[in-house]
């Protein structure tokens, strides 16, 4: 088994490429296999969040996608993108990513140009990494991103998440996880059944932040001591022989 293990950034850049920078570097020092960042529109998407400024500067500009873009590939570690318009899949076409991921609020189709996305991720035949914490018709996914070589993640909408939550009965039903938890006990949960069951391949989802950030998703995100520790246990967990 081969572990994709990803570290979601998110709004843990706080709006600075100095930041971004350094947190795609240590996310490749920690073991990551890629990193990735979300492209939204705060007026789409947040319009009467009390924190709307504090949103809006963690906004991923274009601009800014190209320079990470440019950053990551010269430092050979994979960059992509959460999208949530379609704008956002034209523009990261253009910098030739490998894959787009789909968020849990995408799938219910709540928010405006949910539908628009997910056509333009599809005309993009891409891998696609869909969560599923809030729902969604996984028929109708599959359906629209027929296109698409999809991988579902298993996720709980909850920042954090306890992990007494967790169905593992149906977790491990799941090609991936996308795990909000503290700590790393559910990912190394999670591999640890991908591998009882021989799963060629899984994919774990976790934020990660610098440490002593105090960004808006910095109370839910590994530091990257923590994140280097999940590596290893998670590469250790590839290495075992489990006897049926």
């Amino acid at each position: 088994m081969k572990v994709f293990l990803i570290a979601e950034i998110g709004s843990n850049w706080e709006g600075d490429i100095s930041i971004a920078k350094k947190l795609i570097k240590q996310s490749q020092n920690a073991g990551a296999n890629a990193v990735k960042f979300q492209m939204w529109r705060a007026e789409d998407l947040y319009p009467s969040n009390p924190l709307f400024k504090k949103i809006k500067k963690t906004e991923l500009s274009f601009n800014d996608a190209k320079k990470l873009k440019i950053f990551s590939d010269s430092i050979g570690i994979e960059f992509f993108c959460s999208v949530f318009y379609p704008e956002a899949v034209d523009y990261l076409e253009s910098l030739s990513v490998k894959r787009y991921k789909i968020a849990s609020r995408t799938c219910t189709l709540n928010d405006p140009l949910s539908l628009e996305t997910l056509s333009a991720v599809n005309h993009s035949k891409k891998s696609t990494i869909v969560s599923m914490g809030m729902g969604g018709d996984k028929k109708f996914i599959k359906k629209i991103l027929s296109k698409n070589q999809i991988t579902f993640l298993y996720c709980l909408s909850e920042y954090p998440l306890k992990i007494e939550k967790i169905k593992w009965n149906i977790a491990r039903k799941y090609a991936g996880f996308s795990d909000h938890t503290l700590g790393i006990t559910a990912s190394i949960i999670f591999a640890s059944l991908m591998k009882m069951k021989k799963q060629k391949n899984t994919i774990i989802e976790k934020h990660v932040k610098l440490l002593n950030s105090k960004s808006l998703d910095a109370a839910t995100s590994l530091d990257m001591n923590q994140f280097k520790i999940l590596n290893d246990n998670l590469r250790n967990i590839e290495k075992l022989n489990f006897i049926s």
